[in-house]
């Protein structure tokens, strides 16, 4: 009789593991979902940023043009070329 109780003590504490490795793999499996879905989450958002630095990246060029800027200078400064009687050339001497 004390035979058959330690088989089944053992099959029952076999079944117990059995049953707690399940459970374990069922919660690792969930997390890694989250995980999983947190990572798409995080290179979506990567992608919408690499857009938008794109995106400004050709708008800090269009900003950054010499036509642009000698608008804004002509503009705001009122700034003009001068005429030839207003340059003055000055030639550097010799050593």
């Amino acid at each position: 009789m004390s035979r058959q109780l330690l088989e089944i003590a053992g099959v029952l504490g076999l079944a117990m593991c059995v049953v707690a490795s399940g459970i374990w793999i069922v919660g690792v499996e969930h997390r890694s979902r989250q995980l999983f879905m947190q990572t798409e989450a995080l290179n979506r958002e990567l992608d919408r940023l690499q857009t938008d630095w794109g995106r400004l990246q050709i708008e800090q060029g269009t900003y950054a043009t010499h036509s642009r800027i000698e608008a804004l200078v002509r503009q705001r400064l009122q700034l003009t070329v001068p005429s030839g009687d207003q340059l003055v050339v000055v030639i550097e001497p010799a050593h």
